[in-house]
Order: structure tokens, then C-alpha cells, then sequence
């Protein structure tokens, strides 16, 4: 026999005393329930007896190909016939027989999603012994027909759906609306009938051991009956919907499921019986008061399974028969309580007036709800501020920042994409981002609906409610721009097949033809979308949120053992800037100067890019230095004696130009339509111009401070515009703006060098120009590997690092983002090549570059300050390992991050202080 220990004991011996061996600590082994289940013994609460089997075993089993790991079987054996002995009671007994329940309990609360067998132990001659024992033949005739139901179902994948009718005809034959009102004699029938379903639908091929006779008949021995359910049990730890569940929910598929075996209580047994699921608080919104349902002669499926109208818990005590147990059940929520200190989920069996305690788990709650329940129990004196903050999961504060589908409205998915900006919107199918704005200026809300969308998009996506593409990933266009706005946006949806011409969308794999002004429903939470329009829900910002946020930043910003940990925001206009001053940003991460050059500056910056004109590409450059000039002042004047990080242009040029196959139909069209020839010439010159800047991988290409030395004129334009931006506000104003001018792309020290030269120079003209000093920072921002590891020489002429994330991870793994977020990182996930997209939560090859260039500057320059402003500044575990593991002083978000960000900011600093730091995730 194996000396590794697969089954733990909880409950009491025959004489009453507790031989519980587990505890609440290990729900890695035991899992949540048998971990708590032992836990509510250790309290000296009332719980049936049993025995929980490892996880471990489960994971054993399901790896050797559902092979039982030696000496398993013999170790359940001997811990059945241990319950047997303390319950005083066999197991198929025919005089007075033992029944249990066989029930899942991963190490993480997985409701609903693995399977559960109940009344296991009866059989034909069990149900005698049974019906002689309690002189209720009711009660045993629908346990058991219940029993064989679940049995079929659960263990033998025989459809549920062939008892549920035969139960439905028995009712209407018998004339009576519910299962309780069957007679005896009725459900004794139904037994008979259920066993026949099983024989006709049960391979014998496939399960040997049910034959008898020649055929397949329902088990008869409760030890096949208890050996087939744990192993459909141990099964459901891999099927469909626990698998997407554990996905969604960030949950390893390696911890598998233990099996809890429990002495069965009844709640069907008469009117002195019942069974219910309750919350000591209010899930929803928090409330301290009891939240649940019951059922009066019932079992605990009738609770979930809506087959009956429940009664709300709180009228329980007004049941008579039940009052007692109403009050045990009262004082048991508040041991829960101080015990768990938390808000408690728990499920609950009452048997002829005793009160039995079946599980208890923390409660699954709202966003709302999670705050308020922080905060009243600090109040309370149950936990400490710390404590507070650790428990609110950074993510679920996008319920409270963004709409959302109201949960009670039934929805059918029509297409999935990738969950690209949270929130939800409704509105009408554009296909062009002047029919947005056109739709937005009569009123009229509207989702844009593009292949992706491009620069000249903006207009449109700032117009709509929402944005849904049918092409790229989570960090394409569409969706930085939109989390940066803050809208909803699904991206990559790529059973949409869109014809922008005939203005229409046919959607893969159903009938269904999306036409301009047809009403649709996005969900960029999801990544879902639906036809027609689904009701909203708009949670409003309370003081709950502003109260844990508080807490979260005395957290992050105290000195303690560690630095403080800063949050800053990617904003590229005062407005943005303001929305995330609101949200608690200390200052700007990244202004991305590109997104000035968008909307009616396009064609200016067009006419630089394809004009051979000096005089022309110098009018540009002056008519474009005012213009950047005054977006500078208003951003400054907003973000007043706050840090602003500028980035110089960085995109490939020919991201503003005109898309050239579009260009190349206007000018067929106006070669047919006869045009002057000197207009055709122009069109043509301007096409081969086009077509001329073209690159195989821009990307990689004429971008970052490459543009520097290719078309000096445009970065420097931007530093002098940076500089008498805040010359201005220092002079006329007073005010005290803290600009820094961030380098992109760099690769070479040298690079760096010579950039910071021209800038500076540019910096001191403008300050003798006005008669001002300025201190202006001149920083790297490190996006590529060779930038990471030769970051000392790189530091030697740079006065901070910013670390940009995305292009980095893009250049780390030799990944498009877009194409491979569309194309095969679904596919690397689903066969366990990744563990998580690293575009959303950083990979740790990425993050130990960011470590390796962030101790490297250090080593140069000790007190060389370091950020990062990629996508991961805004994801609560790539946060963690951004400041535990590599380091950095601040991290940078869109403005509706920047509340996730502090609070996942001030989780790192707990851990850190815990010494919980560690580079695997």
C-alpha cells in the first residue's frame, strides 16, 4: 500500500468525540468543501459524517487515464467502512441502511460547475429496510427514484431529460402539480420505471460489471454504486463547463477535485423538513442581512434546479416544526462570521427539526457588495484595513466604472470576439464613422462596425456608443483607442463578414444579415455580441469605492520596507487627463503625440510626409508647431506641478497617409469619369508616393526615433513645442509644469545620445527665448530586447526609463500582436502552449528584461526612476510582478484602469511587505 495519504476523516466517532483531520488550511488537498466541511467540525458544528479524497488523487487518476493509483480503492474501502461504524449504519444495510452523498470541491469555489450523486447506498432491498425504519414509504420511494435519476445522469450520462418526462407524465396522469403530491404507491411506479430507462440506455459493453442475467441492470452492491460515482465525480473536473469556468476565472486545470463522501440528511422528510442555500449578507449589494432560499420536504437540488418556487429564508421561523432550527441556523451565520471573517455561503439540510450543516464556502458577491462588505467589517472590528484591501479583486471594479448587460435579461449570443474594452452599449449598425457622427448628431445611438478601424476612424468611435471589429487583437486600434475613451469595444470577431459598401454584415454559421439601423447589443466584458437590444445597468460610483481606494493609497504610497508604488495614466488630451485626476492618477505615463495629429491635422501632416516642397513642408511644420503648442498649454494647465511624459511620434508614417487601394479606386473612377489630366497626375504622383513608403514589416521599420534621423524636423518641432508650452505657463501663469520628453524605439545607446543632444538644445533656445530656466527630463522609452540588456550604456544619457510593454512583448516572442491574438494564440492556450495571453497579463521572459534593464540603470544611475506604460500597467497580476519582481516606481493605464491599477498597486505592497514576491506566476 502507498504511504502517501489520499482520505481525511471529519465528523464525530460513535461515542460522540470529533476524530476531524483536516482543517480549513489545506483546500489545496482537500479542496474548498472538505477543507471547510472539516473546519465546521473543528467548531463544534453539526455536520453528517464522511471522508473527503484528495485532489491529488483526482489528478492522479485522470493522468494515468482514469487508473486508480495503488492502494486508493483499499484506503476508501477501509474509510467507508469507518463512516459505517461511527453512523452505526452499513451501507446497503436491508435493515436500516447508511446512505451518503458523493459531492465534488476544487481548492477554488467552482459553483455548480462538477457533479454531485445523492441518496447513494440505496437499492431494492435497502429501500425496504429503509421504509421499515422510518414507517415512510413517501420519503423512501422519492429518495430513491431520485437516487436511480441522478445515478443515470451524473455517473452514466444517460439524458436527464428521458426521467424528467416520464416524472412530468406521472404527474399529469396522477392529476397534481407537484413532485410532493405523487402518493407513495405513484412514486414507487416511478421507481420501476426509471430503473427500466436506465437498462435501455446503459451500455453493458462499456460497464461489465452492471450486467446481471445477461443484461444491464441497475447496481445493486452500493460499493459499484460508490466506486462509479467517485470516478464521474473525479471525471467532471474536466468537463466542458468547468473547464471554461476555471479559464475565465484564471484557475490552473492541474489542482483537480476532491470527493467528499457524507452521511445523507433529509429534507424530505415531511413538513418537519427542509433544505436551503443562504449567505450570512446580502451578495448583491452587501447588506447585512440574510440572503437565501428554502424548501420545505425537499432535497438540495429542488433549491437550484427552479423546479420549485422557493421561499425566501428569512420566513423561516415563521414554519412552526422549523423554529428552532431557524434560530440554530441564525447563531451558526454569525459563528460563521467572526470565524471565517467574512461573508459566508452555506447550504444546509434541516431533518425532522435537527439542523445540518452540508457546506460553507466564502460567498461569491458583487463588485457593490464586496466594497461595502469591506468596509462594515473593519467597522465591525472582524478585519483590519490591510485585510479590506487585499479581499477586493482589482478586476471586479469594472462593474462599477463601466455599464453593463442587466444580468436578469436573457441573452442569445450571436457572435463572439475578444473582450477587447469592458462595458456594454446598444445601438444601431454603422458601417462608417461619418454615418456615426451623423447618427450621434440626430440622436440616434450607434455601434461602429468596422473590418478594424484606422486613424481616420477617430471621429467615429468618439461618436458611437461602442466599437465591434471582425479583425484584431486586444491591442489593436480599435481597442487602445477605446479603452482609452473608455467605450465598449469587441474585437476580432471574425464570424462577421462585413461588406462596408453594401453596408451590410452577414454573420458565419447562421442566417442572420446585419443591415445599417439594424439594432445590436456589444458586451466588451464579454467579448460577446447580440442582436437586438439588451436592458443596461449603470452602477454608480459610491463612496465605498472612494473609501477602499483611500485605504488602497495610504497602502501603496507609505515608505515601509519598499518604495512607494506610483499610478500614473496614458492620456493624450485634457479631458482624458481631467476623467483620470478624478480617478486618482498622480500624473501622465504617456502622452502619445501621434493622436494630435489625427482629424483635420491629417492632411498637415500628410502634406509633410509626401511634399518635396521645402517651403510647403515648413509652413506645415510652423502651422503644426501652434497647434501642438496649444495642445501642450491645456494639457499642462491640467496636469499643473504633475509629471507629464511625452512621447515623440512614433507610428510609422504611413499610418497617416491615404489607404493606397482606396486611392488607386477613386482614381479609376475619375479616370472613367473623364477628369482633367492634370488632377489624374496629381492623383497618380501621390499614389506612387504612397505605394513608395510602403514597408514588408512596418512595424520593425521607419518608425520610433528612426523618424528622428530620417525627418528630423517633426521630433524637434514637438520638443520645441513641449518647451514653449511650458515656458508660457511658467511666464504669463505662474504655474509649475513638470514636462518630460520621452525617446521611442531605441536600440542603440548612441541613438540616445544624439537625441538628447538635439533636444536639450532645442530646450535651452526656448528657454532664452522666454526668459525662463526649464528643467525638462529627456527619458527612454525601452520597447525592444537589445534596448533591455545593453540598458546601462543606454542610462548613461537618459534621465529616466519607460518601459513599453507591449512592443516589447511583440519583439520578445517574434509575435504580431494582432495577427496572433486572431490567429493562434486561441489555439497555443487551448493546447496549453501559454498559460495566459502575454499581451494581457506580462510573460515572465518580458518581465525579467524589464528586471535586467531597470537593475542595470540602477547601476549607472542610483536613483533612475522607472515606469511602464504598456497595457500591463493596467493588469492587477502583471502589476504585481511589475513592482515585486521587476522593480519599477510607477505603472501607466488608460483612465478607466487607473482605479484597478491603485488598488492591485497596494496588493503588490502587502505582498512585498509579506514577502510573498516570486517570479513564476
Amino acid at each position: 500500500m502507498s504511504d502517501t495519504k489520499r482520505v481525511y476523516r471529519f465528523g464525530s466517532d460513535a461515542g460522540g468525540a470529533d476524530i476531524t483531520e483536516g482543517a480549513s488550511s489545506m483546500n489545496y488537498t482537500l479542496g474548498g468543501k472538505g477543507a471547510n466541511l472539516a473546519e465546521m467540525c473543528r467548531i463544534g458544528l453539526p455536520v453528517p459524517g464522511g471522508y473527503t479524497i484528495t485532489c491529488q488523487t483526482c489528478m492522479e487518476y485522470s493522468s494515468a487515464g482514469n487508473v486508480w493509483p495503488e492502494g486508493a480503492l483499499a484506503e476508501i474501502e477501509e474509510a467507508t467502512r469507518d463512516l459505517e461504524a461511527r453512523m452505526g449504519k452499513r451501507l446497503g444495510d436491508p435493515q436500516d441502511p447508511l446512505l451518503v452523498s458523493v459531492r465534488s470541491g476544487a481548492p477554488f469555489s467552482m459553483p455548480g460547475m462538477m457533479d454531485t450523486v445523492l441518496n447513494l447506498g440505496l437499492t431494492d432491498a435497502s429501500a425496504e429496510g429503509l421504509i421499515a425504519q422510518t414507517g415512510d414509504p413517501h420519503f423512501v420511494w422519492d429518495s430513491y427514484r431520485r437516487f436511480i435519476q441522478m445515478f443515470s445522469d451524473v455517473v452514466m450520462g444517460v439524458d436527464g431529460d428521458l426521467f424528467e418526462n416520464a416524472l412530468t407524465e406521472k404527474r399529469l396522469v396522477a392529476g397534481v402539480k407537484t413532485d410532493a403530491e405523487l402518493s407513495a404507491d405513484e412514486l414507487h411506479e416511478l421507481v420501476g420505471e426509471f430503473k427500466r430507462i436506465f437498462c435501455e440506455h446503459v451500455s453493458g459493453e462499456e460497464h461489465p460489471e452492471l450486467i446481471q442475467n445477461g443484461a444491464v441492470a441497475f447496481p445493486q452492491d452500493p460499493s459499484i454504486q460508490l466506486k462509479l460515482a467517485i470516478e464521474a465525480v473525479f471525471g467532471s473536473w474536466m468537463n466542458e463547463r468547468a473547464c471554461i469556468y476555471r479559464k475565465a476565472n484564471g484557475i490552473p486545470d492541474d489542482l483537480g477535485t476532491a470527493v467528499n463522501v457524507q452521511a445523507m440528511a433529509y429534507g424530505n422528510k415531511g413538513e418537519t423538513s427542509a433544505t436551503g442555500v443562504a449567505f450570512t449578507r446580502n451578495p448583491a449589494n452587501g447588506a447585512r442581512e440574510r440572503y437565501g432560499d428554502f424548501l420545505v420536504n425537499a432535497q438540495g437540488e429542488d433549491v437550484v434546479a427552479g423546479i420549485r418556487n422557493t421561499v425566501p429564508i428569512q420566513k423561516l421561523a415563521e414554519y412552526p416544526a422549523l423554529k428552532q432550527a431557524a434560530d440554530d441556523l441564525e447563531r451558526i451565520f454569525q459563528i460563521l462570521e467572526n470565524h471565517f471573517h467574512d461573508m459566508c455561503d452555506i447550504e444546509f439540510t434541516i431533518e425532522q427539526g435537527k439542523l445540518w450543516m452540508l457546506q460553507t464556502r466564502v460567498g461569491k458577491r458583487t463588485a457593490t457588495a464586496a466594497l461595502r462588505i469591506a468596509i462594515e467589517m473593519v467597522e465591525e472590528g472582524l478585519i483590519d484595513k490591510e485585510t479590506a484591501v487585499r479581499r477586493i479583486d482589482p478586476a471586479q471594479l469594472d462593474q462599477l466604472l463601466h455599464p453593463q448587460f442587466d444580468t436578469s435579461a436573457k441573452v442569445e449570443v450571436l457572435a463572439r470576439g475578444l473582450n477587447a474594452s469592458p462595458g456594454a452599449a446598444v445601438g444601431e449598425v454603422v458601417f462608417s464613422s461619418d454615418d456615426a457622427v451623423a447618427a450621434a448628431a440626430e440622436g440616434r445611438p450607434c455601434i461602429l462596425v468596422r473590418w478594424e478601424t484606422n486613424p481616420d476612424d477617430l471621429k467615429g468611435m468618439v461618436a458611437a456608443e461602442g466599437i465591434l471589429t471582425s479583425h484584431g487583437g486586444k491591442t489593436s486600434h480599435a481597442a487602445v483607442i477605446a479603452r482609452g475613451m473608455g467605450a465598449p469595444c469587441v474585437c476580432g470577431v471574425e464570424a462577421i463578414h462585413i461588406d462596408a459598401v453594401a453596408k451590410e454584415a452577414r454573420v458565419a454559421g447562421t442566417d442572420v444579415v446585419l443591415h445599417e439601423g439594424d439594432i445590436i447589443s456589444i458586451d466588451g466584458t464579454q467579448g460577446i455580441v447580440v442582436l437586438g437590444a439588451v436592458p443596461l445597468v449603470s452602477v454608480e460610483l459610491t463612496g465605498d469605492l472612494e473609501t477602499i481606494l483611500t485605504w488602497a493609497d495610504e497602502i501603496r504610497l507609505e515608505a515601509g520596507s519598499t518604495h512607494p508604488y506610483h499610478v500614473r495614466v496614458n492620456a493624450d488630451n485634457p479631458e482624458d487627463a481631467e476623467l483620470a485626476l478624478g480617478f486618482g492618477a498622480e500624473a501622465i505615463g504617456l502622452c502619445r503625440t501621434e493622436h494630435m495629429f489625427l482629424g483635420d491635422r491629417k492632411q498637415l501632416i500628410q502634406d509633410f510626409i509626401l511634399s518635396d516642397d521645402t517651403r510647403v513642408r515648413e509652413d506645415v511644420l510652423d502651422r503644426l508647431l501652434a497647434v501642438q503648442t496649444e495642445d501642450f498649454l491645456k494639457m499642462f494647465r491640467v496636469m499643473d506641478d504633475r509629471e507629464v511624459v511625452v512621447r515623440l511620434i512614433d507610428p510609422p508614417l504611413h499610418e497617416f497617409l491615404d489607404a493606397p487601394r482606396e486611392l488607386e479606386v477613386y482614381l479609376t473612377k475619375r479616370e472613367a469619369a473623364g477628369a482633367p489630366e492634370d488632377e489624374l497626375a496629381e492623383l497618380r504622383a501621390r499614389l506612387r508616393r504612397i505605394d513608395g513608403m510602403a514597408e514588408m514589416n512596418p512595424m520593425l521599420g521607419l518608425r520610433g526615433v528612426r523618424l528622428s534621423f530620417v525627418f528630423p524636423e517633426l521630433p524637434l518641432m514637438q520638443v520645441r513645442a513641449v518647451a514653449s508650452a511650458a515656458a508660457t505657463l511658467i511666464r504669463d501663469e505662474g504655474l509649475a509644469p513638470k514636462p518630460e520628453v520621452m525617446v521611442p524605439l531605441v536600440a542603440l545607446a548612441s541613438e540616445q545620445v544624439q537625441m538628447r543632444a538635439v533636444c536639450e538644445q532645442v530646450i535651452d533656445e526656448v528657454a532664452g527665448e522666454y526668459g525662463v530656466a526649464l528643467d525638462i527630463p529627456v527619458g527612454t522609452m525601452l520597447e525592444l530586447p537589445r534596448a533591455c540588456i545593453t540598458a546601462d550604456e543606454i542610462a548613461q544619457d537618459a534621465d529616466f526609463f519607460c518601459f513599453g510593454t507591449n512592443d516589447l512583448t511583440q519583439t520578445t516572442f517574434g509575435f504580431s500582436r494582432d495577427d496572433a491574438e486572431s490567429k493562434f494564440i486561441p489555439i497555443y492556450l487551448h493546447k496549453k502552449l501559454l498559460d495566459v495571453n502575454p499581451f494581457e497579463t506580462i510573460d515572465k521572459g518580458v518581465l525579467e528584461l524589464v528586471r535586467m534593464a531597470v537593475e542595470k540603470g540602477r547601476s549607472v544611475k542610483a536613483d533612475m526612476h522607472n515606469g511602464v506604460c504598456g497595457e500591463h500597467g493596467g493588469d492587477p497580476a502583471s502589476i504585481k510582478a511589475l513592482f515585486n519582481v521587476a522593480g519599477v516606481d510607477y505603472v501607466s493605464c488608460s483612465p478607466y484602469r487607473v482605479p484597478i491599477a491603485r488598488l492591485a498597486a497596494a496588493q503588490a505592497k502587502l505582498e512585498a511587505e509579506a514577502g510573498a514576491v516570486h517570479l513564476d506566476r
